[in-house]
């Protein structure tokens, strides 16, 4: 039997980078798949080459309550049930010294990525409460468990979400829900090409380059070594665990 036989999951910034690596992952373990996104565009191209009768896509901007309710109710409207959430969506910001740092962005940078997180998991618990119980996988970062120079509101808004999640896996153990949060280290994404660029001006190379060096074991993080334990917090085989921080970032934060 599949690992997600029977199971429908909810994947927010589904067409990124981890968010598509980690659908693909999910379906080929049987689950039925919702991505969630802003761009349609986007989110078509992905649902078209992963090729499966069991993903569909909603247009939705997880910083909204109605946007939330809405995706949650497509879920559940499609495919009967939800009983994985994976609170993916996040944006980066700008790099630019605290000092600097603009209000406008600030703002926003918290409006996806923490409050979204608490948005996803507001409107699953009920969800999630009628069928039994369920696991909510929250994307947080090794900048959520330490400082990290000139990104200030992405390193807040990546320790906050540990809070929410620390929160939610309290109340949820009674509805038989589990909360953990997943923290990368630097993937080989979209997001990372943005803040390379940001760190060295026009020697974005250059900075992979010297962030690699920092990394004991030499590299990026694939998107793909996200989702596959993004699918492990998702299956029954981590049926004990919530309120669990679980970092995958090569040595990094040693």
């Amino acid at each position: 039997m599949k690992r997600l036989e029977n199971k429908v999951a909810v994947i927010t910034g589904g067409s990124g980078g981890i968010g598509s690596a980690t659908a693909r992952i999910f379906l080929d373990e049987g689950a039925k798949v919702l991505l969630v996104d802003l761009d349609e565009g986007n989110l078509k191209e992905v649902v078209a080459d992963l090729g499966s009768g069991d993903v569909s896509y909603f247009v939705a901007d997880v910083s909204k309550d109605d946007d939330t309710k809405q995706y949650i109710h497509a879920a559940v409207e499609r495919y009967e049930k939800i009983d994985i959430v994976f609170s993916n969506a996040g944006v980066e910001g700008v790099v630019q010294p605290l000092t600097e740092y603009p209000e406008d962005v600030f703002d926003m940078v918290l409006a996806v990525n923490l409050k979204g997180v608490w948005l996803s998991i507001k409107h699953s618990f009920p969800v999630m409460e009628k069928n039994g119980g369920g696991s909510i996988i929250i994307a947080s970062s090794v900048a959520g468990l330490k400082g990290s120079r000139n990104v200030v509101a992405y390193a807040a808004s990546k320790h906050g979400v540990v809070g929410v999640m620390r929160s939610a896996a309290l109340e949820g153990a009674s509805m038989k829900i589990r909360v953990n949060t997943i923290h990368p280290g630097p993937v080989g994404n979209r997001m990372m090409r943005s803040l390379e660029a940001g760190y060295v001006p026009g020697a974005a190379e250059e900075a992979k380059k010297a962030i690699e060096k920092e990394m004991p074991f030499g590299r990026y993080v694939k998107c793909e070594e996200v989702g596959q334990l993004a699918l492990f917090l998702a299956s029954d085989e981590s049926s004990i665990i919530t309120g669990a921080t679980y970092v995958l970032d090569g040595g990094l934060s040693t």
